[in-house]
């Protein structure tokens, strides 16, 4: 928001803090103003200001006077330095540009140099953890430098406990018996999904069930529980460590579906006929108990004949239904159109014993992968189809189709890989598919889908019923993940008040307007610290990996420069515009407009590795 006077313009945005020590003012959507160091030493990033915004030259902007209106921060980390005898904060430089006092009537002992958490309130900075010498700094540094809470207090872990221990109530189906696995990374602990698939019917139908944990039944609505997984929205899976969004007394345990015990459920039994269109959805709440927990790589060595002691010779008729359903829906996915939008970032791998990262590769997908995606994705499409039948409301997931300016866009970024899209005016969910098909399975696959994800845009939260143009569906929502995702455990809460009998519940609701708008700035932020996680560890890995040559595409281009995908890893490094020959360089929309040669996305660049900035999770190259 801005008004006009004579010569400035008053304007409402937010701070963003460069390294180097300056700042900008993002106004009007996305306009920027340059904020100069002693102007942004009282603020932080993400603080939410008015400011005097003037006309400079070549379109620029510069922002002074600038007022607090609302900070969100409440904790700050940095590093111990004293000035005489007072003791301040080296605050992370990604956050703020000055260092802040700290008060010294804590019990904590502050010694020089140490790390540190402190708690914020206006201006009082307060000790409030010291960071372990043996702790993952650039880890603690994330979590604090995107105001994810990471901490239950002794209350809310009390409360857990209780929680766990309680008995659930009221009538359920009985599934106990019926054969039912979960299919997960050895790794996880939050197990949401169980799946059970029975003999077909005579027609050839399959009936698949999806039970999805309860949480509900054990995380009342309004209880403090409650409360603190509504702050949270999401549970944030950094590498090296899971920040839940409930304490590990549910997540990992009481609620997790876990093997050889009762569980509540909400179960979606889905009728898929052999041409893979899915004839009835039958939502009830049940109790089961999972008779396997089997992995990814268990499940896809079994069924590729690899392994035939992989998954238990009772089990064996279940995973193969499975199977069968999952091929059934993917049929009819791909007729309808739609792409895999899923995160194109490398795995990497660490050392089990020092937790150092050793390598970096492009994420694989297994055989079972696909049969949980599918399955799930047709268990979401489903209730939120069903709750739309019924005149009920619901936290729909919405993929916007692009606009004619999009379109062009991608269509441009193709061409510079060396592929005709030929959209024409409107891309469809088939064109899209069509689309994919030119690159799916070739080198260009991972930098190709980052450019597309970023040229479309994300999914948002919405109580309005509308479709997912990526997926290329009608109606879509989040309920498979309620242990993880308060979307989904809102989505559970509506479709049990219909199931109890309440049909008071409505689509305009204006609490779930205001629900899914908190949940896209939690998703948002969860998804910003996860990826700047991964990229601080890819740049940890390859600072010993300065001189190597590296090959990849553009797949952005930003004021700095360049950011490069690189082949075979799927991470990314940057090539800064001054390092580029022939300059300067001036950004002319998603180009770099030099003198001699322009680069655009994705455009074909070799390049060495030439440095590499953990704290700013950044991996420098050098053109060859």
């Amino acid at each position: 928001m801005s008004i006009q006077e004579k010569n400035h313009t008053l304007a409402s945005g937010r701070i963003s803090v460069n390294p180097r020590g300056f700042g900008f003012l993002t106004f009007e959507g996305d306009k920027t103003a340059f904020i100069a160091p002693p102007d942004l030493n009282p603020f932080l990033d993400g603080d939410r200001v008015t400011a005097r915004v003037v006309a400079a030259d070549a379109g620029r902007f510069n922002a002074t006077d600038l007022v607090l209106q609302a900070r969100t921060r409440s904790e700050l980390f940095g590093s111990i330095l004293y000035r005489g005898r007072r003791p301040f904060l080296r605050v992370d430089r990604l956050v703020s540009n000055t260092d802040w006092p700290l008060e010294t009537d804590s019990p904590l002992e502050l010694e020089d140099g140490l790390y540190l958490v402190a708690a914020l309130n206006g201006l009082k900075l307060t000790p409030l953890r010291i960071i372990e010498t043996e702790a993952d700094l650039g880890l603690e540094r994330c979590v604090v430098r995107h105001g994810i809470r990471s901490v239950f207090s002794a209350e809310l872990i009390e409360a857990a406990h209780k929680a766990a221990r309680q008995k659930v109530e009221g009538p359920r189906r009985d599934l106990r018996d019926v054969p039912t696995i979960t299919i997960d990374a050895p790794t996880t602990t939050d197990i949401d999904d169980a799946l059970s698939a029975l003999p077909p019917e005579p027609d050839g139908a399959l009936r698949v069930l999806v039970s999805i944990a309860d949480v509900d039944a054990m995380v009342s609505q309004g209880s403090d529980l409650d409360r603190e997984a509504y702050q949270r929205g999401t549970s944030v899976y950094l590498a090296g460590r899971v920040l839940p969004m409930l304490p590990d007394e549910l997540s990992s345990a009481a609620v997790s579906l876990l093997p050889g015990v009762e569980r509540p459920t909400l179960t979606a039994e889905l009728r898929i006929d052999p041409e893979g269109a899915i004839t009835s959805v039958d939502v009830y709440e049940s109790v089961i108990c999972s008779h396997a927990r089997l992995s990814y790589d268990a499940v896809s060595d079994f069924l590729l004949g690899q392994d035939d002691l992989a998954v238990p010779a009772a089990l064996a008729p279940t995973v193969r239904r499975l199977r069968a359903a999952a091929a059934r829906l993917s049929v009819v996915r791909a007729a309808r159109g739609g792409v895999e939008l899923a995160s194109e970032e490398a795995y990497v791998s660490f050392d089990p014993t020092t937790r150092q990262p050793t390598g970096v590769e492009p994420r694989g997908e297994t055989m079972a992968h696909r049969i949980v995606e599918r399955l799930m994705v047709a268990a979401n499409e489903a209730i939120a189809s069903w709750l739309v039948a019924r005149g009920q409301p619901g936290m729909f997931r919405v993929h916007a189709q692009p606009d004619a300016e999009k379109v062009q866009m991608l269509a441009a970024f193709a061409a510079n890989f060396g592929i005709e899209a030929a959209f024409g005016p409107r891309l469809s969910p088939r064109g899209l598919a069509a689309f994919e098909a030119q690159y799916k399975g070739t080198s260009l696959a991972a930098a190709l889908r980052t450019v597309l994800g970023r040229t479309l845009g994300p999914a948002l939260y919405t109580p309005e019923a509308a479709p997912h143009f990526g997926l290329g569906a009608p109606l879509y929502l989040h309920f498979t993940s309620p242990i993880r995702r308060y979307a989904d455990l809102a989505v559970h809460r509506i479709v049990k008040r219909y199931l109890q009998g309440d049909r008071g519940q409505s689509p305009d609701d204006p609490q779930l307007a205001s629900l899914a708008e908190h949940l896209n700035h939690t998703t948002w932020r969860a998804s910003k610290a996860e990826n700047e996680r991964h990229r601080m560890l890819i740049a940890r890995l390859f600072r010993d990996r300065i001189g190597e040559e590296v090959r990849g595409n553009i797949v952005s281009i930003k004021p700095f420069g360049l950011v490069i995908q690189m082949m075979g890893t799927g991470a990314t490094g940057t090539i800064a515009s001054e390092a580029l020959p022939h300059g300067p360089y001036r950004m002319e929309g998603q180009t770099l407009v030099g003198q001699q040669h322009t680069y655009a996305v994705g455009d074909h660049v070799e390049a060495t590795v030439v440095g590499a900035n953990e704290e700013l999770g950044r991996v420098e190259l050098a053109p060859l």
